[in-house]
């Protein structure tokens, strides 16, 4: 039997617009287990901090990820999962951020979480302060 090329045209779209369902499919469970995190970084001063690194924990798995802000501070992380605790805090010449929690009852898709670097207080700095 000799197919046409219209008819191969047709049996290639019907295919595709069948699939295009069970894409959706995967997509739409993909969404329901996963979120996204973002925020901003900044410093002291309440400017952008650029090249901070923030770190992001998994307290399931314990995996960490890690992303470096560009000229905004913002971060993203994404595909995470809606079942899991993260952790998250950013280092920024030297200064840290306070560690901050993203729960599993935090129902938002994508939930914003802003870091801001502080200095770090080191046992020798405040004995150095404290007797001059």
């Amino acid at each position: 039997m000799k197919w046409s090329s219209s008819k191969c045209a047709l049996i290639l779209a019907v295919a595709f617009v069948s699939a295009l369902p069970l894409a959706a499919q995967k997509k739409n469970k993909d969404d329901a287990v996963t979120r996204s995190l973002q925020g901003l970084v900044t410093d002291m001063n309440n400017n952008p901090a650029v090249g901070a690194v923030v770190q992001l924990k998994d307290m399931r798995t314990l995996e960490i990820r890690s992303y470096i802000t560009k000229d905004d501070g913002a971060y993203v992380f994404s595909g995470l999962k809606t079942d899991s605790d993260y952790q998250v805090k950013a280092e920024f010449n030297g200064d840290v951020s306070e560690t901050k929690t993203l729960s599993v009852f935090d129902s938002r898709k994508k939930p914003t979480i802003n870091l801001k670097v502080e200095k770090k207080s080191s046992p020798d700095r405040e004995r150095t302060e404290d007797h001059p």
